[in-house]
């Protein structure tokens, strides 16, 4: 099944989406990707004992601050060096 839906994007987005073949399949796509990593953060979680439940995630949600546009450019670098497989080893953090 499949449903039209109208959102508005920021402009580096939509210039994204312009240059896509398939747009709708670009943003399922991403959508998809976003809602994988939730579910494998609640298995993470979960395997250390910490029960993610609809109900507890529904009562913390909101509860925290947005992130900054600096802890995003963080999150980011720290993505890129896990990607790149440069991610210090602890020893060497320990170092610094």
């Amino acid at each position: 099944m499949t449903k039209r839906v109208t959102v508005s994007l920021p402009d580096d987005v939509a210039a994204y989406l312009e240059r896509e073949e398939n747009a709708s399949a670009a943003v399922a796509d991403a959508l998809r990707a976003r809602m994988d990593r939730a579910a494998a953060t609640a298995a993470m979680l979960r395997a250390v004992g910490i029960d993610v439940t609809d109900d507890g995630v529904a009562r913390v949600h909101g509860k925290l601050p947005p992130l900054t546009p600096e802890q995003r450019a963080e999150n980011a670098r720290r993505r890129d060096m896990l990607r790149d497989g440069t991610w210090p080893e602890a020893d060497s953090a320990a170092a610094a």
